[in-house]
């Protein structure tokens, strides 16, 4: 593959995250993958972040926002300033193994019905545990991460298909995101990568997990896990998720279920950690309603494939302890 036709646009979102994005960089020039145009958009940093990536990597093309456009907003930028046929985004507090990049872009390269392929991510101070391995998505509309805290045994050495990768290390294909859209704006940050895979899953593309595509990445290092920020915006982004995306006449046949269990997420949250955060972003959600509910007229105008092929790639109903469970591993991420 010819070098001086970049095959993949790597887009890195940056935020004042310079003590990491230094150690991402040099992860990518150790790339063996070399067909890629570089791209760093920097959302107005103040610790030096734009200045260290012009001295120390001159290769890469810097776009500087002027204000913090959040993590949907500036992917859409660093995509729409590049042009190779896939597009790949990573977040800037991870190291990329030296073939990440390689594996990830093969299963795409191999199968032109692939639209969206995702990498293991493991933690960077827990580095035999999983981070994410795609996204998982029940009927219930709760999305979390595929193998979350569980152990990275190697049981799954092969390609599967997965409901979407998580956008802190995925590879979409352009001509996907030109059929459906690019990242919802509205959402700043936190399940708009959800909010593209149902999408992409309602138009008939879908997802490899490639378990080699391997990065190491600092969980929420920009966000701050269980911060009021991350709450909020998971609260309100949730909810507008559901509402652009789950099908008719499944959206209300499931609606009693997820208000349920997401009436149980808000009481949990009030009464063990004292925080409202997710209550005022579902509220925010419900007042910004209109707007996505109109959105969502487009968006099921894209539906190309019954909802019985969307099932399939639906994890299971779990109890609401075992809901809780799927996150017990990041109090440790939050304690460290």
């Amino acid at each position: 593959m010819s070098e001086s036709q970049p095959q993949v646009a790597l887009i890195i979102v940056n935020w004042n995250g310079c003590q990491h994005l230094e150690r991402c960089l040099q992860a990518m020039a150790a790339q063996t993958f070399r067909a890629v145009d570089l791209v760093v958009v920097d959302n107005a940093s103040t610790d030096g972040s734009k200045e260290m990536v012009r001295d120390r990597f001159p290769e890469v093309r810097l776009i500087e926002n002027s204000s913090n456009l959040g993590f949907a907003a500036a992917n859409n930028v660093g995509i729409r300033k590049s042009s190779a046929p896939f597009v790949a985004t990573l977040n800037n507090d991870t190291e990329a193994r030296h073939d990440w990049l390689e594996q990830l872009v093969a299963p795409a390269i191999s199968d032109p019905s692939v639209g969206m392929v995702a990498s293991k991510m493991v933690f960077a101070n827990r580095p035999g545990v999983i981070n994410s391995a795609g996204i998982a998505l029940d009927r219930a509309g709760i999305a979390w991460d595929r193998l979350g805290g569980k152990p990275d045994s190697g049981s799954e050495s092969v390609q599967q298909e997965v409901f979407g990768p998580c956008a802190g290390a995925a590879l979409y294909r352009r001509s996907m995101l030109e059929e459906i859209g690019l990242f919802d704006e509205d959402f700043f940050a936190y399940l708009e990568d959800v909010d593209l895979a149902w999408r992409a899953r309602l138009a008939g593309w879908r997802c490899l997990y490639a378990p080699d595509a391997v990065v190491s990445h600092v969980h929420s290092a920009t966000g701050v896990e269980g911060s009021p920020f991350k709450s909020y915006h998971l609260g309100r982004n949730k909810l507008w998720c559901i509402a652009k995306n789950y099908p008719s006449p499944q959206l209300y046949l499931s609606l009693p279920l997820i208000v349920a269990y997401d009436l149980a997420a808000v009481a949990y949250g009030l009464a063990m950690r004292r925080d409202s955060a997710g209550l005022r972003g579902r509220l925010a959600g419900l007042a910004g309603l209109r707007r996505q509910w109109a959105k969502r007229r487009q968006v099921q105008k894209m539906k190309r494939v019954p909802f019985s092929v969307l099932a399939r790639q639906m994890a299971p109903i779990s109890t609401p302890f075992g809901v809780l469970n799927r996150y017990r591993h990041l109090s440790l991420e939050e304690a460290c």
